[in-house]
């Protein structure tokens, strides 16, 4: 797939109460060192990307979950993709911005 997408990716982790948001802290820093653009939501991150690029980044932010100590993931992933056309977060959200 050539064009750019969204992908909204919310990680629950299952961790002690005391470290979810740590674990989580901790896929936000993979999705922030990616390079790619993204937008912290209150429930999801939602990431814009090529699509293999995308789901390279969705990967890496689980495994580091693992890495910080979850013994397991409960991952949603939304994704918008269309045929012939890029999918840009600021269509969606520059008029609330």
């Amino acid at each position: 797939m050539e064009h750019t997408i969204n992908v909204a990716l919310q990680i629950l982790p299952t961790v002690a109460p005391e470290k979810v948001y740590a674990t989580v802290d901790e896929a936000i820093a993979v999705i922030h060192n990616s390079g790619l653009k993204y937008r912290v939501c209150p429930f999801e991150t939602v990431i814009e990307g090529k699509y293999d690029e995308v789901m390279a980044v969705v990967k890496q932010a689980q495994e580091v979950c693992f890495k910080a100590g979850a013994s397991q993931l409960i991952c949603y992933i939304k994704m918008q993709i269309k045929k012939d056309a890029d999918v840009y977060i600021d269509d969606k959200m520059e008029k609330y911005d």
